[in-house]
C-alpha cells in the first residue's frame, strides 16, 4: 500500500498573536510536500437576538454593507499577516519559497466549518493550534480531531513554543 499523498493542507487560524508557530508548521509541510495551503478563518455568525437588535437600529442594506466591509477587512488582515510572515521568516532563506495559498473566510460554528472546509477543499491534512486564545486546550481542536477524516496536526501555540 502506498503512503498517502498530501496535496492540500487546510490551515485554520484565529488570527491571534500566538498563531505564527502553527502557520510556520503549515508552510514547512507545504514546502516539504509541495502542497498548497488553504488558509481558513471562521467568523461565528451573530445570534438571533443580536441580529434582531441591529435590525431595530439600522436598515438591512446598511447591515449587509457593514458585514461585507468587515469580511473584506479580515481578508486584508490575513493577507497582511501572510506578507509579513514571508518577509520576516522566508526572506532570509537561501532559496526562494513560493507559497501556493488560498485564503478563505467562512461564517459558522468552528468545528463544523473546519470539517466542512476540509471536505470542500479536498484537504489531505488539517493544521491547527492546540490551544485557544486563552492558552487552554482547545475544545475545537479536540472536536476536529474526533470528527476529521484526514490527519490533524495540532501545534502548540503557547508562549514557550512561539
Amino acid at each position: 500500500m502506498a503512503l498517502p499523498e498530501i496535496k492540500t493542507i487546510l490551515y485554520t487560524t484565529s488570527l491571534g498573536k500566538h498563531t505564527r508557530p502553527v502557520f510556520r508548521q503549515a508552510v514547512n509541510l507545504a514546502q516539504t510536500l509541495n502542497a498548497r495551503i488553504v488558509v481558513l478563518h471562521i467568523i461565528e455568525p451573530i445570534g438571533e437576538l443580536g441580529h434582531a437588535l441591529i435590525q431595530n437600529y439600522l436598515p438591512e442594506d446598511v447591515v449587509n454593507k457593514m458585514h461585507d466591509e468587515g469580511i473584506d477587512a479580515v481578508m486584508e488582515q490575513m493577507k497582511t499577516r501572510i506578507d509579513k510572515f514571508c518577509v520576516e521568516e522566508l526572506g532570509s532563506l537561501d532559496k526562494k519559497v513560493d507559497l501556493n495559498l488560498e485564503q478563505v473566510i467562512v461564517e459558522g460554528n468552528y468545528t463544523d466549518s473546519i470539517l466542512k472546509a476540509a471536505a470542500n477543499y479536498n484537504a489531505d491534512m488539517i493544521v491547527m493550534g492546540s490551544e485557544n486564545t486563552f492558552g487552554h486546550h482547545s475544545q475545537t481542536t479536540r472536536q476536529v480531531i474526533k470528527g476529521a477524516k484526514v490527519p490533524v496536526l495540532a501545534v502548540p501555540t503557547g508562549k514557550k513554543f512561539a
